[in-house]
């Protein structure tokens, strides 16, 4: 879904996109080209791909809200993401030093710092030590690779989008659509989002400052109690909001997977905002008027 805005706003503004895709490549638009890849391996051609490119941008990584945590799918969420990183950095190193791309963008995500309570982070914190935390740091750490092959490196710590068309955010408004919406557990986790039309923002930052490196937080700076959060999106859909839902519950029907709703942390978008980032939709009620009135 990133990836497709993102697209969309580089092709709006004259580049060139190529994407790199495990579908079929299919005929080039306007601006636009498919390459196919399979994500793990250094070879075909897509590697020579990157050859003077203004920038990579790594997406890639299986869904962590698709299907159960079993150990099985936890392999796959973290090898996935450490495969194609690899295979990306590994394509660079063998480019000569003067057509390597100026600067890999990797995604991560906000989970890095783990569960933090009511602890107030920023991009210097220390990583957390949940499942999560650990994929994102292991994540991390392959994109930091490319940085002493000259290659400026930045990392998006990604909080939950607010889009029509995000799975987790329909999923997350779902149950106040049944009247039936209400808290996660006691409500009381920290609960980061960030506007779809603001998460291109940041990456096209990323892409464009040149200064900047390192981690950057992809949060809006309106950070509330996840309770908060239910009764704001219970006002702008009229629907109740008082209908918790007990952790213990959570655990059982999702296992590990229950993390994503009852973990929380009060992160910051301090790089962001130290670069001059203006938010279009710094405001949780407004992110959430913009979405929900797209999707009907």
């Amino acid at each position: 879904m990133i990836g497709r805005r993102l697209t969309h706003s580089l092709l709006g503004d004259g580049h060139e996109v190529v994407v790199l895709t495990r579908g079929a490549a299919g005929a080039p638009k306007a601006g636009l080209r498919l390459v196919t890849w399979d994500g793990r391996t250094v070879s075909g051609g897509w590697v020579s791909e990157l050859s003077n490119t203004a920038a990579v941008v790594n997406l890639a990584g299986a869904s962590i809200g698709g299907g159960r945590w079993t150990r099985r799918r936890m392999q796959e969420i973290l090898a996935t993401r450490l495969a194609a990183t690899g295979a990306i950095v590994e394509a660079i190193k063998r480019l000569p030093d003067g057509q390597r791309p100026a600067v890999l963008v990797s995604a991560s995500g906000i989970d890095y710092y783990g569960n933090r309570g009511d602890e107030e982070i920023n991009e210097a914190s220390s990583p957390g030590t949940s499942f999560l935390a650990s994929v994102c740091r292991q994540w991390e750490a392959a994109a930091d690779m490319a940085a002493p092959l000259g290659v400026r490196v930045v990392r998006v710590r990604t909080s939950l989008v607010i889009a029509p068309e995000a799975l987790a955010f329909r999923l997350l408004t779902l149950p106040f659509r049944l009247f039936a919406g209400g808290p996660l557990g006691n409500g009381r986790q920290w609960f980061t989002w960030i506007h779809v039309d603001d998460i291109v923002g940041l990456y096209r930052l990323a892409v464009e400052r040149q200064a900047l490196s390192g981690p950057i937080n992809a949060v809006a700076p309106d950070v509330r109690r996840q309770r908060e959060v239910a009764t704001e999106i219970g006002r702008v859909m009229h629907r109740p909001s008082w209908l918790p839902v007990p952790a213990a519950a959570l655990r059982l029907v999702l296992g590990r997977q229950s993390e994503l709703l009852l973990d929380g942390r009060h992160a910051r978008p301090q790089r962001a905002e130290a670069e001059g980032y203006r938010f279009r939709y710094g405001g949780l009620r407004e992110a959430l008027l913009a979405a929900l009135h797209r999707s009907g």
